[in-house]
């Protein structure tokens, strides 16, 4: 039996994990592509739903679904089918659902949770991401589509399902709440 050699090279400039495949081992091949992509895929779940165990359960649904499609995928892109699978699971969530939980527990509204005084950077991240947890759920996806994964408005319109100017306009409303959410919580701190 012959060894299979199969390794990840990633390319900084651009972002993307390119899989380099020789031999013909598809479990291999999906094996290297899920250890590289893995974070990048939690990170974009992460967003999605604001959760640390649903953004779990959306990596690991992604996954099982990309490799019952790897033989259709795995010669392609098999990170955009992945992202892809991440997107509509969460909107087949949310449908089921109908609800959005925004917070662990009801009552964290009342106090006002602070990181370290010597991590402002922490503190930053934390403004933000609470922000973009605050966005309706289709101003968040077109937000970490667009501008998180920078991709086009119409790379973002074809992933979503929607048109362009949807595109432009539910980007531009995100942004704009966004703006407000964390220019009043960065005065709230300064007060």
């Amino acid at each position: 039996m012959s060894e299979v050699a199969v390794s990840p090279e990633v390319r900084p400039s651009s972002g993307e994990i390119a899989v380099v495949r020789s031999g013909a081992d598809p479990v291999a091949d999906f094996t290297v592509f899920a250890q590289t992509s893995t974070p990048a895929l939690y990170r974009i779940a992460y967003l999605l739903c604001g959760d640390q165990h649903r953004a779990q359960d959306l990596v690991q649904l992604a996954l099982e679904r990309t490799f019952k499609a790897w033989k259709k995928v795995g010669d392609g892109d098999p990170f955009a089918y992945a992202r892809r699978i991440l997107a509509t699971a969460r909107i087949d969530t949310w449908r089921r659902t109908r609800r959005e939980v925004l917070t662990d527990d009801p009552g964290s509204n009342t106090r006002v949770r602070t990181a370290p005084a010597s991590d402002a950077e922490l503190a930053e991240r934390d403004r933000l991401v609470r922000a973009l947890m605050a966005l309706s759920v289709k101003q968040r996806r077109v937000v970490v589509l667009r501008y998180l994964l920078d991709r086009s408005e119409s790379d973002t319109a074809a992933e979503l399902g929607i048109s362009a100017g949807t595109v432009k306009s539910t980007a531009s409303r995100a942004l704009a709440r966004l703006r407000d959410l964390v220019g009043s919580d960065g005065e709230r701190s300064r007060s």
